[in-house]
C-alpha cells in the first residue's frame, strides 16, 4: 500500500503544483487581490489527454473550479466551453507542464515565477556592478 500512496500523492501534489506555478501566474498581496483574476489567472487550464482528463477527474479544468467550486467535476468541461472568459485561462500541457518545474519563486517586481538560474544571473550582475 505505501508504493501506491506514495505514487498517488505525488500526482496530486504535481497536479497542483503545476497548475498553480507557471511563468505568468497572478499573485497579489491582499488589498489588491480579486477573487475572479486569482480564480482564471492564478490556476491554469491543464489539457490533458482525454484518458488522463477521465482518470483525474478533469482536474484540468481548476480555473473553473477555483471559480465556482460547487460545478461538479463532470460538469467543469461544460462549463469551461460554454463560459468565454473561462477560455481565456493560461493552457498547459504535459509538455509545458514539465517546462515549468524551473519555476521555485515568486518576483513581485516583475509579477511572474522565476527560477533560481534567473535570481542567481540577477546577484551576480548586482555584485559586480557593487564591487566595480
Amino acid at each position: 500500500h505505501g508504493v501506491t500512496l506514495f505514487i498517488a500523492g505525488s500526482l496530486g501534489i504535481w497536479l497542483f503544483y503545476i497548475q498553480h506555478t507557471y511563468e505568468d501566474s497572478y499573485f497579489e498581496y491582499d488589498p489588491e487581490w480579486d477573487f475572479v483574476k486569482a480564480a482564471v489567472e492564478g490556476s491554469s487550464f491543464y489539457k490533458l489527454p482525454k484518458v488522463l482528463q477521465w482518470v483525474t477527474g478533469n482536474i484540468g479544468y481548476h480555473h473553473v473550479h477555483h471559480l465556482a467550486p460547487r460545478v461538479p467535476n463532470y460538469n467543469l468541461e461544460e462549463a469551461h466551453k460554454s463560459i468565454p472568459p473561462l477560455q481565456k485561462a493560461t493552457t498547459i500541457t504535459l509538455r509545458t507542464s514539465l517546462e515549468s518545474i524551473r519555476y521555485k519563486l515568486y518576483d513581485p517586481k516583475q509579477k511572474r515565477f522565476v527560477s533560481f538560474k534567473e535570481v542567481e544571473k540577477k546577484v551576480r550582475v548586482k555584485n559586480k556592478s557593487i564591487h566595480a
